[in-house]
This record gives C-alpha cells, sequence and structure tokens, in this order.
C-alpha cells in the first residue's frame, strides 16, 4: 500500500510526463477499438443486408434444393409445419416463397432473373420490401428541371447531373447525395422532391404484377406500366412463360440483387411454374439474431422439420460472402496488427523517455538507502497507474464516440459515394456497438504496457549509482 501512494504521488510530481505517457496509451486503446468497431461494424452492416434482403437467418428447404436449385425439388406449404414453427419462442414469422430462374425479356434487351414468389404482407416481416420502394429519380428529366431552377446552386446541379439515373427510397439520401444541408434543406428540398417524384406501385396476391430491381429496370429499359416476358422450365420439365405488367420498381441495398430481382406474388409465381402449392423455402423471421441463438433455434427446428426437408442457416447459405469476409478479416487484422506495431513503439518510445530522464532520480534514491527491489516495485506501480489511467481514458473516449457512430454511420457522398456504388457496393461505413471486441483490443494494449515496464526495470536492477549521479 505505501508503494501504491508512493506511485500516485509521483505522477504527479511531473504532471506533463504523466500525460504524455498516458495519452501515448489513450490514443492506443481509442484507434484499435474505433478501427476494430469500423471494420467489424461494416461486416455486420453487409451481413445483415444480404441476410435481411433476401435468404433470412434460417430457411426450412427440401433436403435437395439447395445443392441442385430446381423447381422439381420443391415441397408443399404445409400451414401445420408453419404453425408448429411460429410455437418456438425464438420465431416471430414464416415467410413462404417461391425461388427460381429465368430468361427476362423486353423486345430486344434481355437478361437472366431470380424471380422471386412472395407474400407481399409476409415478405415485410423479413425483407421489408415495401419499405424499399423507389420514391424520387435524377432521371434525364428531373435533372433538366433542376437545372432551370435559378433557386438551386449550381453545386446541387453539378452534383444532380453525376448522380443520374440513381433511384431513392427516401428524402434524406437525395439530400446527403445532392449536398444540401439541413439549413438549406427546407427551402430546396421541396422543389427537388417534386422534380424527382416517382411514382410506384405495388403487388398483391392472386393479381398479375411484377416488382423490377432499380438497375434490372434500367438495364432492360423498363419502366412502370410496361410488361416484362419471362420463359423458363416449370415442373417437371413442364415450360414456364408468361407476360407480366410492371407494378413497381424497387431498391435493393445489395447492389448484385438489385440488378436481377424480380418479384411475384407468390401464388401467380406457382402458377407460371405449374407448381401450385409448393415452395421452395420458408424462411423464417426471428426474435434474437446473435450467432448462439440462431444454432439454439435452428437445433430445437430441427427436431420439427422431418422427412424430405431440411434447416438450414444463415452461414451455409451465404458461404461465399462468409469466406469472402473471413478473408477481408484476416487482411484487417493484419493492418490492425501494423497499428498495434505502431503503438507499441509510441509507448515503448514514451517509456523510454520517461526512464533516461529520471536516471539521475534513481542513483539519488538508491544512493540514500532505498533498495533496488524496492525502487523497481515503485517503478512498476507507477507504469501500471499511467496504463490504467490511459486505457479508461481511450475505452471512455472510444466508447463515445462508437456509441455515436452506431446511430450516426459514416456515409459518403459526392463523387466518393459515385465510387463506391460502380464497385457495386453501398457507399456507407457503420459501426459495432460495444461487443467482447472492446475487451481484446484493451487486453493487448495492457500487454504492451507490461511489456514496456520491463525496460525501466531492467535499468533499475543493472544501474550503477556511481554513473546514475553524474546523469
Amino acid at each position: 500500500m505505501n508503494n501504491l501512494k508512493m506511485a500516485w504521488r509521483n505522477l504527479w510530481r511531473n504532471r506533463r510526463r504523466t500525460l504524455i505517457t498516458s495519452a501515448s496509451v489513450l490514443f492506443a486503446v481509442f484507434f484499435a477499438l474505433f478501427f476494430r468497431s469500423l471494420q467489424l461494424g461494416s461486416y455486420d452492416h453487409m451481413f445483415k443486408n444480404a441476410i435481411e434482403s433476401y435468404t433470412g437467418y434460417i430457411q426450412v428447404q427440401q433436403k435437395d434444393y439447395w445443392d441442385e436449385k430446381i423447381v422439381d425439388n420443391t415441397f408443399a406449404y404445409d400451414r401445420q409445419l408453419e404453425q408448429q414453427l411460429l410455437a418456438d419462442k425464438n420465431v416471430e414469422a414464416a415467410i413462404p416463397r417461391f425461388e427460381s430462374f429465368a430468361l427476362a425479356s423486353n423486345g430486344p434487351q434481355t437478361k437472366g432473373v431470380l424471380v422471386l414468389g412472395i407474400d407481399p404482407e409476409k415478405e415485410n416481416h423479413l425483407s421489408k420490401v415495401s419499405e424499399k420502394m423507389v420514391r424520387y429519380r435524377l432521371d434525364a428529366e428531373s435533372i433538366s428541371k433542376i437545372g432551370q431552377d435559378p433557386e438551386i446552386p449550381d453545386k446541387v446541379k453539378e452534383l444532380a447531373r453525376l448522380f443520374e439515373d440513381n433511384a431513392y427510397t427516401n428524402s434524406s439520401r437525395l439530400q446527403l447525395d445532392l449536398g444540401i444541408s439541413d439549413k438549406d434543406a427546407p427551402v430546396i428540398m421541396p422543389s427537388i422532391e417534386s422534380f424527382t417524384s416517382f411514382e410506384n406501385g405495388y403487388i398483391k396476391m392472386g393479381e398479375p404484377g411484377v416488382l423490377v430491381g432499380d438497375k434490372l429496370s434500367q438495364y432492360l429499359q423498363l419502366g412502370i406500366g410496361d410488361t416484362i416476358v419471362l420463359i423458363g422450365q416449370g415442373y417437371h420439365a413442364s415450360t414456364a412463360a408468361g407476360k407480366y405488367e410492371i407494378k413497381g420498381i424497387v431498391k435493393i441495398p445489395l447492389p448484385d440483387i438489385d440488378n436481377k430481382i424480380v418479384y411475384l406474388p407468390l401464388d401467380i409465381c406457382q402458377g407460371l411454374y405449374n407448381a401450385e402449392g409448393n415452395l421452395t423455402s420458408l424462411a423464417l423471421d426471428v426474435v434474437d439474431n446473435r450467432d448462439k441463438a440462431i444454432d439454439e433455434t435452428m437445433a430445437r427446428i430441427d427436431k420439427i422439420v422431418t422427412g424430405d426437408k431440411r434447416v438450414m442457416g444463415w452461414r451455409e447459405m451465404n458461404e461465399v460472402m462468409v469466406s469472402q469476409m473471413d478473408a477481408d478479416n484476416k487482411s484487417g487484422m493484419i493492418m490492425i496488427a501494423i497499428l498495434y506495431l505502431v503503438i507499441a513503439f509510441g509507448v515503448f518510445g514514451t517509456v523510454l523517455m520517461l526512464t533516461a530522464e529520471r536516471k539521475r532520480e534513481f542513483g539519488v534514491l538508491v544512493a540514500i538507502g532505498m533498495q533496488k527491489k524496492k525502487l523497481a516495485s515503485v517503478m512498476t506501480a507507477e507504469m501500471l497507474l499511467i496504463g490504467l489511467i490511459g486505457m479508461l481514458s481511450g475505452a471512455l473516449v472510444a466508447t463515445v464516440i462508437i456509441l455515436y457512430g452506431v446511430g450516426h454511420p459514416i456515409i459518403f457522398k459526392g463523387s466518393m459515394a459515385k465510387m463506391f456504388e460502380d464497385y457495386g457496393m453501398e457507399p456507407m461505413m457503420a459501426f459495432l456497438g460495444i461487443n467482447t471486441y472492446f475487451l481484446w483490443q484493451i487486453f493487448i494494449v495492457a500487454l504492451m504496457v507490461l511489456l514496456s515496464i520491463v525496460y525501466p526495470l531492467s535499468k533499475i536492477f543493472k544501474m550503477k549509482v556511481v554513473n546514475a549521479l553524474r546523469a
């Protein structure tokens, strides 16, 4: 206890030195937590988009469907099974789907597309298609109107031309891309919204009609009210062919899906493929989507699902994306390791400075009778206190910024946003909230501090008093 009191008093005899050393630890913890949160948060956001826009967290399928995605590998829609699944405490909704592929055509334009038959109401539990409907579009006509309005700044007009053909599901993203500040928004945005407003529709069970992805509609040069032709292979090698009116256009946050998705009402889709009453999957919307909860839910559901059906989790259904993310995560960890190396040299440099400054002080203390062992213990206590101050301060600063970042992700705009979209990526970087990675980053920095203590201790035990007094 006496050593701890002495160490605490020693810290504040030279406040500047203590603050510099603590600051090195503070920045070490802060940058480690900040960048790791940003990295893991971006992965989590990508996973969430992929899962909630398409596969869901858990699916019940015919046992051979995932390996061979043909219409023959479907199963009959079992209402009793659906009720049993809904009885599980972690299952909020069971969403029936019929998924297949087809060749979509609009005159000379053709493309292979993903056809997804959905129940429009139930699907809103998971992928929330109704919230992804295009509400604003920067087409040539709207850009021309913006250019002719004298009240709109030239910078906004320039950005409008940059984002030509972009579609938006809400006005806030449109405002961000056009670089309109919250202060100017009440004056400028009403005109922008009126020029770019997009009349959209929706689909209903029993009514022929489709929703198409925004990128797909641009490629096929289709708009609301146009007709799309779908040709594919139906149940038991029958021909699947049909013409449907485009009721609405959706913008999916995953560009790869947005570029090929066609939504049909479930019953109409089953009729197209001559598979009335059949499903390719029952996607489950869960209450708790943590990995442990998903695994436990799958184990319970596996006991319910029998016969020719199987249960699949999101990792298995997104195996390629998971592998890509794992590879990217490893490269990210290498970058974090480089950051740690820089941090370690920074911490060691401040400890080196601290030791050199106090060489004469150590010599005087030993000369008047303090044992080197006691001096080493006091020095260790000082370093631990400095490390503790730095780590707690760094963790506090990082926590405030990360918690703010969770609610306010980094959204790129202007040419940077355009570059992200050209690469098929959503122009956004998200933060991951407080999690176990916090403890790991703090533990690694604490280990650096402990290792840095070795240097001043070795100097104390190897110190020659006469030389130290001359320092």
